[in-house]
């Protein structure tokens, strides 16, 4: 069985557990606080990010949330979740890479620094400006997300697809870290309600970072 090294608000390791949940994948969550810098956890990830996915079975070591869920798409068939001919496979690529660089750069990176790591590993309080901006610009970028799911059935298209996994990764991070107002997103909380009834998202806002809270709303589809 693979072991998913991850902790949970990492969004990238939420990506690839939402693919895997909804592929079917068997796998075993090994908790990995990247920041300890752990000798073993480096002697797989040099870089000492998460994710990390290992089959101890073969060896086999997988590093990056992009490679990884290149490497499921190639070689589990069932329910792809990048779908279609080559020009929509190319907007899924695009869609994932904007959730993964400009939402998380803007938006859950310093939530997640400010309101989590902070606490958990320097005891320190968040600093208010960062968390103004941050929560500044999650509002334009939900102002894009009304936009793609008012013109399309789903993220990237017609199907349910590795956009919308990317999309409520982060999304269900900044939500857990208090850091997304819905009011004037009516677009995007219904479509995000429709993935909080899904089994795969459900199984992963059930867990809870140690020392931060979510809003009372937090996992409620109905929000």
């Amino acid at each position: 069985m693979w072991q998913l090294y991850q902790f949970p608000l990492c969004p990238f390791s939420r990506k690839i557990r939402l693919q895997m949940e909804e592929k079917g994948i068997a796998y075993e969550l090994v908790r990995e606080s990247p920041w300890l810098r752990r000798d073993e956890f480096l002697d797989l990830n040099p870089v000492g990010q998460t994710p990390v996915l290992v089959d101890p079975a073969t060896g086999a070591t997988l590093i990056h949330s992009c490679a990884i869920s290149e490497y499921l798409e190639e070689t589990v068939e069932p329910v792809p979740m990048i779908p279609g001919n080559a020009a929509a496979r190319g907007e899924i690529r695009r869609l994932v890479a904007y959730f993964d660089e400009k939402f998380y750069g803007d938006v859950v990176g310093p939530l997640l620094y400010e309101r989590a790591l902070k606490l958990i590993v320097h005891r320190a309080p968040p600093d208010a400006g960062v968390l103004r901006q941050a929560m500044k610009a999650v509002n334009d970028h939900l102002d894009y997300v009304d936009y793609l799911v008012g013109s399309r059935r789903w993220i990237g298209g017609q199907l349910l697809s590795l956009a919308d996994l990317a999309c409520a990764a982060h999304i269900s991070v900044a939500d857990y870290l208090g850091g997304i107002d819905w009011r004037g997103h009516e677009e995007t909380r219904q479509w995000y309600s429709g993935m909080k009834s899904r089994r795969s998202l459900r199984v992963l806002l059930a867990e809870r970072m140690e020392l931060v809270s979510p809003p009372e709303f937090y996992e409620k589809p109905d929000f």
